[in-house]
């Protein structure tokens, strides 16, 4: 009786160790909720020269000052990720700026006409733009970061993890938005809290990445 009782016992956890083990290799992980690189709480992924619209070199350490750090992956191309370069320059205005204890950085990645270097140059100084603009023709920086839409925002805090990252806004049309994810996640930060929103999908055309032949 005992040695059945045992056996029995045996076979349920042998069986249990399988069909934990088939769930584990069957279901898809991914990071975050919309994100399958990061999680809220990640340490953000760095950079090192990266040329900018203003004839520099930068790196992320080069905020290090900084209070909060936001990312934008970004493009001068399509019609979305330039719809909100409005609301990106006054946020950027009104929450960096010299001597501002946050700093803006958009980086585009694309490798098309329209995206070049020389091209965001020229559209930073018809827009002037009051922040960083870097492109990065290996693309690894949107990889590392886990972006596949432009635009798409990564807001870090002062040990430079990861606390929003996503859309701008809750709207495409400006006139209609009731939420301001970045603006918030920069506000909670500046607080020492963290943001109530801290994940959402991002809007906008998806990142135009080099198809690698396998």
């Amino acid at each position: 009786t005992f040695l059945l009782r045992w056996t029995k016992t045996m076979r349920k956890s042998v069986l249990n160790v399988v069909v934990a083990t088939i769930l584990a290799v069957c279901t898809p992980v991914t990071a975050g909720e919309f994100n399958e690189v990061l999680s809220i709480g990640d340490a953000a992924p760095s950079w090192t020269d990266l040329p900018g619209v203003d004839g520099k070199k930068h790196a992320l350490a080069d905020y290090k000052d900084k209070a909060a750090v936001v990312v934008v992956f970004t493009c001068a191309s399509f019609p979305t990720a330039v719809d909100y370069e409005d609301r990106i320059i006054d946020l950027a205005k009104r929450m960096g700026g010299a001597g501002g204890q946050v700093a803006f950085v958009a980086i585009c990645v694309n490798r098309v006409k329209g995206d070049t270097l020389a091209d965001l140059t020229e559209r930073a100084k018809q827009r002037q733009f009051a922040f960083d603009y870097l492109h990065d023709e290996t693309q690894k920086v949107a990889k590392d970061y886990g972006a596949i839409f432009t635009p798409e925002f990564y807001v870090l805090g002062r040990d430079r993890k990861v606390v929003y990252m996503g859309a701008f806004d809750d709207k495409t049309d400006a006139a209609q938005v009731t939420q301001r994810h970045v603006e918030a996640a920069v506000n909670a930060v500046l607080k020492g809290e963290q943001p109530a929103v801290k994940e959402t999908i991002a809007r906008g055309c998806r990142v135009r990445y080099v198809r690698e032949r396998k």
